[in-house]
């Protein structure tokens, strides 16, 4: 019988993936690892062409994913990124139809080899971003990759050099046969360690066992102000249109600020920074028109409109939220055409030598909160020329109807979390 397992995030998200097939288990200060002698390519080679194509490929992936989850109410909120880069991991050892159907499903456009070092070069450049941007408690960005694997089964030492190399990982020898329970306490205790125990309970009681051989796991965490805070005095309820036709009342932030704006005949955008490297991007369709942009958003779009962003001075008024999804996504990734990964016909003996290995589930979790300290953009200072027209007059932007948003690293462009609010008040 297949088991399930799951995963989470808060402006952080956390992915797991199992391969069942046939997998001892020590307690967490005696696990030993399985590891390549070779040590992790600190300064991997790779040229912005090549990293264009992982970021890039990656955003498709984003919004391929955004169609397929879309379906189903409310709001949502996930971490393409999180789930590019562990399915990455199991990717290494795909070989045949699997390695093209996922490679197709992924956007990696680049051979193996290349495309493992692209995601170090990434890994390393996000997680330097704190120690190069950093004031001190006020930006916190984490990314980190693990492996539990069976005792004494058959790994591919090429799998372990690739992992070793370009993920900086080894695997955690545990029992999954024996004690599969044990295996899954030791899992969430790493997961909690970190995600600062924000996420304590990863994969649920019973979703491990005996047939598991190995599960990989990525977190990704982050912390972020606003340059400047929203005054918290001018917070106050104000309504809120839902899909629905209804309205509910929701606290919402008020600031005028510069920022980068654009407007087209059917939407409102806005990039706003925060402190350290990344943005949020917030994209708010015309009053009834969400579901039809919905549906259009694919990355070329996205593009488009990011493209058209100005400096502009704008009235903000941004709803607080914090609200937290789960997905299951086998059946989303078998719809964008990864199915026979998650078949006993798949192929990952790149693995292992020994009994066929498959894809079981790939379950994310994350969570998101933005209040009056979270997010804010910087002011700027207005320059006149004699000559020049007077400058517009501030563009109004109200958030008080469904909107789509993007986390986004500033540097390469990297989606990290993305997601869509349809209620502020929804948990």
């Amino acid at each position: 019988m297949r088991r399930r397992m799951g995963l989470g995030a808060v402006l952080l998200s956390l992915l797991a993936v199992v391969l069942t097939g046939c997998w001892l288990f020590r307690e967490p200060a005696e696990v030993e690892y399985l590891k390549s002698d070779l040590p992790r390519e600190e300064n991997p080679q790779v040229d912005r062409d090549e990293l264009r194509q992982l970021v890039e490929g990656n955003r498709e992936f984003a919004l391929d994913l955004y169609q397929a989850l879309r379906k189903e109410e409310g709001n949502l909120f996930y971490s393409p990124y999180s789930i590019s880069s562990t399915l990455a991991m199991a990717y290494v050892g795909a070989r045949g139809t699997t390695e093209r159907e996922l490679a197709d499903t992924l956007h990696f456009d680049l051979e193996q080899g290349r495309l493992h070092a692209a995601f170090n070069y990434l890994y390393l450049d996000l997680n330097r971003r704190p120690e190069e941007r950093r004031v001190e408690g006020e930006f916190e960005l984490t990314v980190a990759n693990s492996l539990w694997g069976q005792q004494g089964y058959p790994f591919v030492p090429e799998f372990l050099d690739v992992l070793a190399e370009n993920y900086g990982a080894g695997i955690r020898l545990v029992d999954f046969v024996s004690a599969p329970e044990a295996c899954r306490r030791a899992i969430n205790e790493w997961v909690s360690n970190e995600t600062n125990g924000r996420i304590d309970n990863l994969i649920a009681p019973g979703a491990l066992s005996s047939e598991t051989r190995l599960v990989l796991a990525n977190t990704i965490f982050l912390k972020a102000l606003w340059p400047v805070p929203f005054e918290e005095e001018l917070t106050e309820d104000r309504p809120f249109k839902l899909l629905d036709g209804g309205e509910v009342m929701v606290p919402t932030m008020e600031k005028t600020l510069n920022a980068d704006y654009a407007e087209g005949d059917d939407y409102q955008a806005i990039r706003l920074r925060v402190k350290g490297a990344c943005s949020v991007f917030v994209i708010v369709p015309e009053e009834s028109k969400f579901r039809e942009f919905e549906e259009s958003l694919d990355a070329g779009v996205l593009r488009t409109i990011s493209d058209s962003l100005e400096w502009h001075e704008v009235d903000l008024f941004m709803p607080k939220f914090s609200y937290s999804s789960r997905f299951e996504l086998r059946e989303a990734l078998s719809s964008l055409g990864a199915a026979g990964a998650f078949s006993p016909g798949a192929d990952f003996s790149g693995i292992t030598t020994a009994e066929d290995l498959w894809l079981d589930d790939v379950v994310h979790e994350s969570f998101v909160g933005v209040d009056e300290y979270g997010i804010e953009a910087g002011g700027a200072t207005a320059i006149q020329l004699p000559t020049a027209p007077p400058p517009p007059p501030p563009a109004e932007l109200r958030i008080d109807r469904p909107f789509v948003f993007f986390i986004q690293d500033s540097v390469s462009g990297t989606i990290l979390f993305m997601g869509r609010v349809t209620n502020p008040l929804q948990n």
